[in-house]
């Protein structure tokens, strides 16, 4: 599936390009939950951009949007962490360590922060601001690299599930997967969203889905410690694909619409 970060990700850069209103920054999110609440993760954070601090009530994520307007920030960057590869988050300090448990962040380096969503309630998810250390920059792929190598592990998700014998024990594994798919919230995007990052995002969320049933356990069913790790293992290159297909989707993305908005 997307994510919360994508969607903030390309409605930002849109916006930010005169390509959005901030309304529709605000709508966009909506999908993910009601209430979007804005936090700085410390003080000297809070001070630098006029946000409420940690000790501080959360405010309206408007508030954070003048606050990068008044950084002048540039395009972000889709940040999907997984432990060992947590490059474009600057090291191991706190923004690490919240983007990895969140499993995705937005990077802006142009304004000197990471933002991270985080579900503090039923339909609520808070965006907490950290300064962003001196870091790498996440790994650009090219998006015609990208969906190649998608396709690739569309091809090997299908062997994959034969080798694994999901089918015999899952005899409804297709449905399972249509299902997973359907499930997923149906997202807004800015006008002139490029058609090929749509179709790389509907492709990874397809590989996500049927990564989601090869990884579950049949209802029921006993597998032993060896075949789970076995299995993890086998999957583990299908989610790399994914992860570096949604964050080439939403560059081209900002891309496309940066230069968009920059001819007019």
């Amino acid at each position: 599936m997307s994510c919360p970060s994508a969607t903030l990700v390309v409605w930002t850069s849109a916006w930010l390009h005169g390509a959005a209103a901030a309304d529709d920054v605000l709508d966009a999110l909506q999908v993910w939950a009601e209430l979007h609440e804005v936090v700085a993760d410390d003080d000297g954070t809070a001070t630098a951009l006029d946000l409420p601090g940690p000790d501080e009530s959360p405010a309206a994520p408007a508030l954070l949007l003048a606050a990068l307007r008044r950084t002048q920030a540039g395009d972000g960057r889709l940040v999907l962490p997984v432990p060992g590869d947590v490059r474009g988050l600057g090291g191991n300090g706190p923004l690490n360590a919240c983007a990895l448990r969140a499993g995705q962040a937005v990077v802006l380096p142009d304004a000197g922060v990471g933002i991270v969503p985080r579900l503090v309630a039923d339909q609520v998810i808070r965006w907490t601001v950290f300064d962003l250390p001196s870091a790498t920059p996440p790994e650009h792929v090219p998006i015609g690299e990208a969906e190649h190598g998608l396709a690739g592990a569309m091809r090997q998700a299908a062997t994959t599930l034969v080798d694994l014998d999901v089918a015999r024990h899952r005899p409804n594994v297709r449905k399972e997967i249509e299902n997973a798919v359907a499930a997923q919230p149906r997202l807004a995007w800015p006008t002139g969203m490029p058609p090929r990052s749509l179709r790389v995002l509907q492709r990874a969320t397809e590989v996500a889905a049927i990564l989601e049933v090869a990884a579950g356990d049949a209802p029921g069913g006993a597998v032993s410690a060896s075949a789970t790790r076995a299995r993890a293992e086998a999957l583990r290159p299908l989610s790399d694909a994914v992860r570096r297909a949604r964050c080439a989707a939403i560059d081209e993305a900002v891309r496309v619409l940066s230069d968009h908005a920059g001819r007019h």
